[in-house]
């Protein structure tokens, strides 16, 4: 693992939550997108080095819907950067991690993305990212 990539942050109301951490940082986010597969629409803020994930449920159904029904607004998950998800995975997996899913999958931000479950990772939904190429 390179580094975090971003910590990603479950919200209810996206909107609210650009202008709260637009006034936070400083600066607007520079980045919007839904992910269709996981039911999520995404805002990206930048801090130094560092980025913040703001995550909202597109339906009632998404896994974000449910963390937020189950647990409410907060910190959803820790991503970390990785120069290759699939030798990452099998590393991680062979170390006994349980992934959440088997292939690394289109995320946000232009990443291929895969999970870790959190009660194999201390309670914390673990997330590996490798740059997509364009």
């Amino acid at each position: 693992m390179e580094k975090i990539e971003h910590i990603g942050i479950a919200v209810n109301d996206i909107e609210a939550s650009n202008a709260l951490f637009a006034t936070l940082f400083g600066k607007q986010h520079y980045k919007m997108e839904t992910v269709e597969s996981e039911g999520v629409l995404t805002s990206f803020f930048e801090s130094g080095p560092n980025k913040i994930e703001l995550l909202t449920p597109t339906n009632p159904d998404s896994p974000i819907a449910k963390f937020i029904a189950k647990r409410g607004e907060g910190i959803h998950h820790v991503a970390f950067a990785v120069a290759d998800i699939r030798s990452e995975m099998a590393r991680l997996e062979q170390a006994g991690f349980v992934l959440l899913n088997k292939e690394p999958k289109k995320g946000a931000d232009n990443k291929w993305v895969a999970f870790l479950h959190p009660k194999s990772t201390n309670g914390v939904l673990i997330e590996l990212c490798q740059d997509a190429p364009l």
